[in-house]
This record gives C-alpha cells, sequence and structure tokens, in this order.
C-alpha cells in the first residue's frame, strides 16, 4: 500500500485484486516468506517501532510502542479492529474487499512478531460483502499454507478466525470489541488493565485497526526508515483519507500527510460541488469537533489537528458547504450517537436522550431562549469543560462524542442556533 507516495484514489484496483492469485503476481506474501527465514520476532518489533506507525484507528498511539506493553504472558492474542461503524469513515471496507491478502500477510507478520498463535478479524456486522471477501482469502491462505500449523515450514503456527459483530457503534471501542468477541454484551470496560496486560479471555492481547496492521507487509519489505521518512514528522507514512459530503470528487484517498485541508478539499476532493462556498467539515469522523474555512491552511497532521482543537480520527472528512444547516446536521450526529449508547453511564444514557430532544425541539421551530444554556449544561454534565482534548465521566469516549458536534455549532454558528430559535434567518446567511 504505502510504495503509492503520491496522492492515490482508491479506486483503481483490478477486478480480483482480493483473490489469492492476484495478490502474489504483485509481490503478495513474499515478504514474509523472506521474514520468517531471514528475521527474528524482535527484529520485527523494532521495524514497526522505528516506522513511526500511528495507528490508524483514531487513537493514534504508536503501534511500536503499543506492542511494546504486551505482556509475558500465555496465550497472547492479535485481535483486528474492523468495527468500521464511525460515520463518515469507509477506508477500512475497502482494504477488507479489495486487499484481504494484504491484511493477512500483516497479521501473519504481527503474530509472528508477537508471539501470537490465534488471531481474530472482527468485522461490523452490516459489512456482508467485505466479511465475505476476507473469509474466502483466509481460507486461500490456509489451503496455500500462509496460515495453520507450520507456516512455509517456518514453525510457525497461527490460527485465524472471521467474526461478525452484531451492529452495535460501541464496538469500535476495543474492549467493548473484546467483550462481543467473547460472546458478551458490547459495553467497554474501566482501564485498566488494558487489553495488552488483561485483553481477550483475561489474557494478553493486542487490538490493531485494519489500516494499521496492513501497512506491515511495506514496512517489513522496506524498513522502518524508510516508512519514517515519508511525511511530517508525526504523521509518518501514508494514510487513507475517507473524503465525503459536499464535494466534487468524494471518495478514499491514499495521501502522505502535511498537505493543507486548502489541497485536500480543493485539490483532492475537486472543491465544492455546484459552485457552493465551504462552511465547515468534519476532520476526522463524526466524533471530531467541526473545522472552519479559517484553518484551511493548516496542515493535515495528527498533531496539528489536536492542536486546532480536533482529531484526525478514524480519517473520515465530511464536507458541508453553505447550504447546509448545521443545527439539523448536529441533531442527526447526536441522534445517531444517542442510539448508540450502550446504556452502561448514566451521563451518557440519559444526556445523549436530553441532547437529542432539546435539538430536536429547536429544529423543529419550538425552541426556547432557554435551550441554549440548557444544551451547553448538559453537555458540561458529560463532558467537563467543553475543552478538547475532552474530559469525560464516562467509561469511553461515546459521551464527548454527542457533544462534540454541539460545541461546534456553539462555537462556530452560535447565531444560527439563536435564530432558529427566534424564527429568524442568521445573520450573513
Amino acid at each position: 500500500m504505502t510504495d503509492r507516495i503520491l496522492t492515490v484514489r482508491m479506486e483503481a484496483h483490478p477486478a480480483d485484486s482480493n483473490t489469492l492469485d492476484r495478490y502474489e503476481a504483485t509481490g503478495g506474501y513474499a515478504t514474509l516468506r523472506k521474514a520468517l527465514v531471514e528475521m527474528s520476532p524482535e527484529q520485527i518489533r523494532d521495524e514497526v517501532k522505528a516506522a513511526n506507525l500511528r495507528g490508524r484507528g483514531g487513537a493514534g498511539f504508536p503501534a511500536g510502542v503499543k506492542w511494546g506493553f504486551l505482556a509475558p504472558a500465555e496465550p497472547r492474542y492479535l485481535v483486528i479492529n474492523a468495527d468500521e461503524s464511525e460515520p463518515g469513515t469507509f477506508k477500512d471496507r475497502q482494504l477488507l474487499e479489495r486487499d484481504p491478502h494484504q491484511l493477512i500477510e500483516g497479521i501473519v507478520l504481527s503474530s509472528y512478531a508477537l508471539g501470537v498463535n490465534h488471531a481474530f478479524i472482527y468485522i461490523r456486522g452490516e459489512y456482508a460483502r467485505p466479511a465475505r471477501r476476507v473469509q474466502r482469502a483466509v481460507e486461500e491462505a490456509y489451503d496455500a499454507g500462509y496460515l495453520g500449523e507450520n507456516i512455509l515450514d517456518s514453525g510457525l503456527a497461527l490460527d485465524v478466525m472471521v467474526h461478525l459483530g452484531a451492529g452495535a457503534y460501541i464496538c469500535g471501542e476495543e474492549t467493548a470489541l473484546l467483550n462481543s468477541l467473547e460472546g458478551r454484551r458490547g459495553e467497554p470496560r474501566l482501564k485498566p488493565p488494558f487489553p495488552a496486560v488483561e485483553g481477550l479471555y483475561a489474557k494478553p492481547t493486542i487490538v490493531n485497526n485494519v489500516e494499521t496492521i496492513s501497512n506491515i507487509p511495506w514496512i517489513i519489505a522496506n524498513g522502518g526508515s524508510a516508512y519514517d521518512a515519508i511525511g511530517p514528522e508525526g504523521s509518518r507514512g501514508t494514510r487513507i483519507f475517507s473524503l465525503s459530503g459536499h464535494v466534487a470528487r468524494p471518495g478514499n484517498y491514499e495521501v502522505v500527510m502535511g498537505m493543507t485541508w486548502r489541497e485536500m478539499i480543493y485539490q483532492i476532493g475537486g472543491g465544492i460541488r455546484d459552485g457552493n462556498e465551504l462552511k465547515c467539515w468534519i476532520p476526522g469522523g463524526a466524533s471530531a469537533p467541526w473545522f472552519t474555512p479559517a484553518v484551511l491552511d493548516e496542515p493535515v497532521t495528527l498533531d496539528d489537528a489536536g492542536r486546532l482543537g480536533s482529531m484526525l480520527g478514524s480519517g473520515g472528512i465530511v464536507v458541508m458547504d453553505e447550504t447546509t444547516d448545521v443545527v439539523a446536521a448536529a441533531l442527526s450526529i447526536v441522534k445517531f450517537f444517542a442510539h448508540e449508547s450502550c446504556g452502561q453511564c448514566t451521563p451518557c444514557r440519559e444526556g445523549a436522550t436530553w441532547l437529542e430532544r432539546i435539538l430536536q425541539r429547536i429544529v423543529t421551530g419550538h425552541g426556547r431562549e432557554a435551550d441554549i444554556g440548557l444544551l451547553l449544561d448538559v453537555c458540561d454534565n458529560i463532558s467537563p469543560g467543553l475543552r478538547w482534548p475532552p474530559a469525560q465521566t464516562t467509561i469511553c469516549p461515546l459521551g464527548p462524542s454527542l457533544v462534540s458536534p454541539i460545541t461546534s455549532i456553539m462555537t462556530h454558528f452560535r447565531s444560527e442556533v439563536e435564530a432558529m430559535i427566534r424564527h429568524a434567518e442568521p445573520a450573513g446567511v
């Protein structure tokens, strides 16, 4: 994947790119063959750490450092988080459908490095086609000797299981995913202990995102230093962004981070459709606070997004033009999170419904002047201080995710909220 340094639209795949024959014809599994003979597990771990590969699932934690936390107890597990349920994100779906063997090779290399003999691919329940493709690829890999006992006569044994979730957003959170994988309710766990110490079946477990593990074959083939030479410091390598909304060319794009948001939206995305003006955008999936044109010339990096009060998250960029009703947009996001709350924590369980009802009242023309203060008060009870990075009164970040769209419209478009309450058009719109 990462040998394509220039921006690549993730649609230029042959129809059979998901098959073993095509993957092997383009060099697939050659890295695995070489690594099992020439490299020790420690050397693979060192290369991943040297690459400074940061997780592509949302948190952006360095993968090599995370691997280093894995406790020495046996057995150990590797779990691939393919529960891509963040609104606005669809990159992993394309990797699962079109490059499943790349993921499998990354899993085998990672398992060899971590001393793992059982790996799991947890796929979002709604991803029927990707799940079929991955299951077929796993079966092909078993038949070809890339999975199972004594892989390529190396002595390595690895079994991979494909598991479909039941369609819960919260199972994208790693500990809720582990509960679901164990057959329990998909509810987040209190941390510590962290999964690397006590994860699946209370054993040491590494949970990594699909895109993260799909980078491993390239890193091992070319070296961690080569990967670390791509992109700006803190945001090494390429990254896939899911660009959607009011842009002329929506889609998945693999880019080297460090470009500006203006380049992302106007060059890669082709600008705003129908000749409209840009109003705002969500930079990292529905959980992320929104950006406005004032930051168009800021770099697209993990650290710069954090400095500006948001995050790149799962890489889902949702662009909104001047015709967007931002209050209705915020309601749509809050309604989603309210529906997906697991109900374990009171602030999220109760606050989500309150926020949805208040916004619904405003959007339908029954808003009250006191609703603005009420919205912010409920938000403050879920995420105290209303700051970034968020504080939270809940076990997992779903609570603060509820707050992000509301604080965004209150920060950037408060006049529109007030005008909707007064049944008047906001100034300048």
